[in-house]
């Protein structure tokens, strides 16, 4: 059976595990400062620290935001389901907002609905790799957090006033704090946890104030961190892979009756899709390959039995949702959200999969009843 997600672990980050062990050094330490280090060059912010939880990482971005208890934050019916959680926990009002049917993703449209409902701050989910209008968003004067987890190494594109193309900015640098969550099926894993970052000096010397003081017991252990440090050295040749995965499945779904995510356009290459190649040509980063979504047109249970049958697994997109969470309670505010959650899949797209195993699910896609 080709599984759905796969970890991507290879003898490169066993070993960084393994030498961690070996050295009996798996608390925080010393790997948690290179990996904050890594983290900081991918992503251009200027400081960040890695925690054991996601609701952590959001604790502190809050409590360094000194936004007071029990004011609403705005997330997407789409977003995790510890978005929700989280944002209940630490004592605050949960708005859940609907979102777009063509992406998945909240618009600027949406939020502003949401901040009339009382919003003071949103959480945004960048699903599937896709950047929402997130400028337009942040034009509306509501404070800002991204959650990366799906969308990092996504760039994107910026021009000039004469309309030419300048160097774009990343996914992570748009928001007063970002989060980048660590768990089994994100985009980088270290097995678990969660990074927080300040894009710019100014909000991170605030949010050092809160982290300088943070426990042991709250912060990322070096045994995750040698994992997660691994990754994302390996993210761009493994995105790159991802990428001309996608563009073969992509090409096959064109098509056919189902339908794709309205996402930023790229050209690859995908004569040989998972030829070790590290060469960026004809690659650019404008969304994250982290997954390959496909809205259906009939039954997500017919899909997953005559996908079953040929040995590959297809999950729901958004099991793990706020609308999967809240479902009865969110159907009639969120209805796009909710058609989504009932009709998109998510087919399995790592760098791991062999020729044959690509082969196979193009095979799938293409006959998909």
């Amino acid at each position: 059976m080709i599984q759905t997600y796969s970890t991507t672990i290879r003898r490169k980050e066993m070993d960084a595990v393994l030498t961690c062990m070996v050295d009996e050094k798996i608390g925080p330490g010393e790997l948690n400062t290179r990996f904050i280090q890594q983290i900081k060059e991918f992503f251009g912010c200027d400081g960040a620290v890695a925690l054991r939880t996601p609701a952590s990482a959001l604790k502190y971005a809050l409590r360094a935001m000194d936004l007071p208890a029990g004011e609403s934050i705005l997330i997407s019916a789409l977003a995790p389901a510890w978005h929700y959680q989280a944002v209940e926990d630490l004592g605050y009002k949960p708005i859940v907002l609907d979102v777009d049917d063509s992406n998945g993703l909240v618009t600027k449209e949406i939020v502003h609905k949401g901040i009339l409902e009382g919003g003071r701050l949103l959480l945004l989910h960048e699903s599937m790799g896709i950047m929402p209008e997130i400028e337009e968003i942040i034009q509306l004067g509501i404070p800002v957090i991204e959650d990366v987890s799906k969308s990092a190494g996504t760039v994107l594109p910026a021009f000039d006033e004469n309309g030419n193309s300048t160097t774009g900015r990343k996914a992570g640098s748009f928001g007063i704090f970002s989060i980048l969550t660590l768990e089994e099926h994100d985009v980088i894993t270290a097995g678990g946890g969660a990074v927080l970052m300040a894009p710019k000096r100014r909000e991170w010397i605030v949010l050092k104030k809160y982290t300088d003081e943070v426990a042991r017991t709250e912060l990322l252990p070096d045994i995750n961190c040698a994992l997660g440090w691994v990754q994302l050295k390996e993210f761009k040749h493994n995105e790159i892979t991802r990428k001309k995965i996608f563009g073969l499945f992509q090409k096959t779904c064109m098509a056919g009756k189902h339908k794709m995510f309205v996402r930023n356009s790229f050209v690859s290459d995908t004569e040989n899709p998972v030829e070790n190649n590290d060469s960026e040509e004809n690659i650019d980063f404008t969304s994250t390959m982290c997954c390959f979504p496909l809205v259906l047109t009939s039954s997500l249970k017919d899909v997953k039995q005559y996908a079953a049958k040929k040995d590959i697994e297809v999950l729901p997109a958004y099991e793990d949702s706020v609308i999967a969470l809240k479902q009865e309670e969110l159907s009639e505010k969120c209805i796009k959200a909710k058609s989504l959650f009932l009709r998109c899949a998510l087919f399995p797209l790592y760098p791991r999969l062999t020729h044959s195993q690509v082969a196979k699910i193009v095979r799938v896609l293409n006959t998909l009843p």
